[in-house]
């Protein structure tokens, strides 16, 4: 027998409250076991470099920098205020070397302190670009148990 001849049928429903309970049990779980990298708790220590020198010497321009910032070209202090000026200094020092009279660019060799700030370095990075001068190495103190 039917007695709702005059009703329609109803539409099933899903009932979202229990799924939305179970997910918030997950993401409590993910976050509980979840493990945390802290970069501030890296022990850092730098490379140091044993290889043989190269047989022949190509021209080379040495920047050395200090802990306190002090720029040094091929033993010459320049004084720094921006990357622009730095960037003339090297390359008064290329033309020096004789790069424009058919030699190819010099290799720029950066000696900075352990202590020098990142932003020194970066800057002679950039005023090398602004120069136009693309090989650009770093010194490293040879390791005392190296061969």
């Amino acid at each position: 027998m039917n007695f709702r001849k005059g009703l329609g049928k109803e539409d099933p429903e899903i009932n979202l409250i229990p799924f939305i309970d179970v997910l918030l049990v997950i993401l409590i779980f993910l976050m509980v076991t979840t493990t945390y990298s802290r970069f501030t708790e890296l022990q850092i220590t730098l490379p140091t470099a044993d290889a043989e020198k190269a047989q022949e010497k190509p021209s080379q321009i040495e920047i050395g920098i200090d802990a306190q910032g002090r720029y040094k070209i091929n033993s010459e202090a320049v004084s720094f205020l921006d990357t622009a000026t730095l960037a003339n200094d090297l390359k008064k020092a290329a033309d020096a070397l004789g790069s424009g009279k058919g030699n190819p660019d010099p290799v720029i060799i950066i000696n900075a302190d352990r202590a020098t700030s990142h932003q020194s370095v970066i800057d002679v990075l950039e005023a090398a670009r602004i120069a136009g001068l693309a090989k650009v190495t770093f010194a490293a103190q040879a390791s005392s148990g190296g061969k």
